[in-house]
């Protein structure tokens, strides 16, 4: 017995069996995210009652293949379902997911499941798909040779999650109140549970011998060793393309809001430095930012629907020949893509890997990647200096930014050869991954999905960049500005770090904006709005138009080559640091990349400047 009126289970299975789905829908898709006390990995708790008004606090666990906790992640869920975390109680009963036309693979881990000890149900997922494949299984016999109740379900409707929730009316009860039964325990020898579940996939389960199944038919194309690498490219192609021929519209409506709420601003607000204050500080440094939402919004709409068509590990199952000869298997493409949204869920989803030296160097190459917050520098930059005109039927600001995001793999695959033959050295683990059955994304989860992480980007502009417009506003006006920004305490700090920066093209402003982006990358494009519109007598002309006739074009090129290796972001070190529980590792990461981005941008300055460009 729980000992509390909340009946407390825990979703248990594989990877993409469908748990966040069945998550998503029992919840509304409200759900706290927190850490595991003393550990880095996340958790999913939401709330949801039963028809009869019972109260369920749902768990939703890191996947797992088994008990034997190879990954992190894994350790961790085995270590929430024993009640080994501190200050985190035992489930009262194990909701076990599994994707049913993958019931051979997975099926063992069921037996190893009835170990813990814990009312546990079988909830056979996706049977809409499995029957689509040719699979027939026959949950009566199946329950019976499992011991424990089995239940068809479909987590993306809810005519197809109906018979789970009748189900856990009358179960949930009986484990809430200690009277449901417990299963067998099974024996803990690996290859006994594989035959026994062997056994009993003959007797339930019954495949219809087709020449090959409908992920089969898509995968000879996919998967093709040079067809699936033109495809994988096309794909990543079209999405930079996206981010800017798509987003116009939405963005100048953006610029024109913002451009409207800075006028209403100085009409009612007196002259003097309190409207300087909110239109030339707040407004201008967030809305500075706030209008490559739209971009943001597209990217993370491309790769969110990677993941849920179940593309993601075809992608790291493409890339493991070319990840071998760096020293690293598929496996870390998963976070290095999930790097291009933000470095730190990349760092973070490394722990999926295995091999802990893989695992260090996919963390130290993760900031490599172009995250969100590097695109507001690379939009204004490249908005500022190269013409909006084609080169064939593609944009030509398009080609330059994928240019960039092609530098910074390139790089980060240079770093990792490097790294696995110096400070991580040792051979590469083999690639072993499942590949799901693909499926077309649940809207409502899409839609949630993009909607949290565009929201993300937009607290950013709220917790970070509006308290770093300010204080950069209250840095560049006071003591003085009688002489310009060189007057101010902005311009001080800047005049110490612009002899430093000075041979690689950059000058005050630059040096001032790197300071406060240290927060957050994006915050660069916020303060130098914020400078600029001090600096200027025209307060309302765009940044961009600022910025092309203030610097030369080396010195433009140099700040891009800047934030390709820029270490510039505190979060993602801090992430390094509790990854690695060593202070070392960031300090490492810092270092280098730092070095990187010195010499990147002097070279471009220097050599664009020869060229008379």
């Amino acid at each position: 017995m729980s000992g509390t009126s909340n009946l407390r289970l825990a979703l248990l299975g594989a990877p993409n069996c469908g748990k966040s789905s069945l998550f998503n829908a029992l919840t509304g898709g409200k759900a706290k995210v927190a850490n595991y006390p003393g550990v880095t990995v996340e958790y999913r708790k939401g709330d949801f009652e039963l028809p009869s008004g019972q109260a369920v606090e749902l768990l939703d666990l890191p996947g797992v293949y088994g008990n034997c906790g190879h990954s992190m992640d894994e350790r961790v869920a085995i270590d929430a379902v024993r009640g080994n975390l501190e200050g985190e109680r035992a489930p009262d009963g194990l909701i076990f997911m599994m994707d049913a036309s993958h019931i051979n693979t997975h099926l063992h881990n069921v037996l190893q499941a009835k170990n813990y000890g814990l009312p546990i149900v079988l909830v056979l997922n996706m049977m809409d798909m499995a029957a689509r494949d040719g699979i027939t299984i026959d949950l009566p016999a199946l329950e019976r040779e499992l011991g424990i109740p089995v239940i068809s379900c479909v987590a993306v409707r809810a005519s197809g999650r109906a018979m789970l929730l009748d189900h856990l009316e009358d179960w949930g009860g009986d484990v809430l109140f200690g009277s449901a039964a417990k299963p067998e325990l099974e024996g803990d020898v690996l290859k006994d549970l594989q035959a026994k579940a062997r056994s009993i996939t003959r007797n339930a389960v019954t495949r219809v011998e087709r020449t090959e199944t409908y992920s089969q038919r898509i995968d000879k194309f996919v998967l093709h060793p040079i067809l699936g690498l033109v495809i994988l490219f096309g794909i990543l192609f079209v999405m930079f393309q996206a981010v800017y021929t798509w987003s116009g519209p939405a963005m100048d409506l953006i610029e024109t809001g913002i451009g409207l709420l800075q006028q209403g601003a100085a009409a009612i607000l007196p002259e003097g430095l309190i409207t300087s204050l909110v239109v030339d500080g707040m407004i201008a440094g967030v809305g500075a930012v706030l209008v490559f939402l739209p971009q943001i919004i597209i990217l993370f709409a491309f790769i969110l629907l990677l993941e849920a068509s179940g593309y993601m590990a075809r992608a790291a199952f493409l890339v493991d020949s070319l990840m071998a000869k760096v020293g690293l298997n598929g496996r870390a493409f998963i976070p290095l893509l999930s790097s291009f949204a933000c470095a730190i869920p990349g760092v973070m989803s490394a722990r999926t890997i295995e091999n802990e030296r893989d695992r260090l160097t996919t963390i130290m190459i993760a900031p490599l990647m172009t995250c969100a917050a590097r695109w507001p520098v690379y939009f204004l930059i490249i908005g500022a200096f190269i013409p909006q005109a084609k080169v064939g039927p593609f944009s030509q600001q398009g080609l330059v930014a994928f240019g960039l995001v092609l530098i910074g793999v390139i790089f980060a695959l240079i770093m990792a050869a490097i790294f696995k033959r110096t400070l991580t050295r040792g051979e590469a683990s083999g690639l072993l991954i499942e590949l799901p059955s693909y499926k077309t994304p649940v809207f409502k989860d899409y839609v949630v999905g993009l909607y949290d992480r565009g929201m993300i980007f937009v607290s950013r502009a709220g917790r970070i960049i509006l308290p770093a417009s300010v204080i950069i506003w209250v840095l560049a006006t006071f003591p003085t500005k009688l002489n310009g920004i060189g007057g101010t305490w902005a311009g001080k700090i800047g005049g110490v770090i612009e002899p430093v920066l000075r041979p690689i093209g950059f000058n005050l402003e630059i040096a001032i904006s790197l300071i406060p982006a240290m927060a957050a990358r994006e915050v660069a494009v916020s303060s130098l709005a914020t400078i600029y519109s001090i600096a200027e007598e025209d307060a309302d002309a765009k940044l961009s138009t600022l910025i092309s006739s203030q610097w030369s074009l080396p010195t433009a090129l140099a700040f891009l080559a800047w934030f390709i290796f820029a270490p510039q972001c505190l979060s993602t070190f801090a992430i390094i640091k509790k990854e690695t529980n060593s202070w070392k590792w960031p300090l490492f990461a810092f270092g280098y990349l730092f070095v990187l981005a010195y010499v990147a941008a002097g070279v471009t300055f220097h050599s664009t400047t020869a060229f008379g460009l």
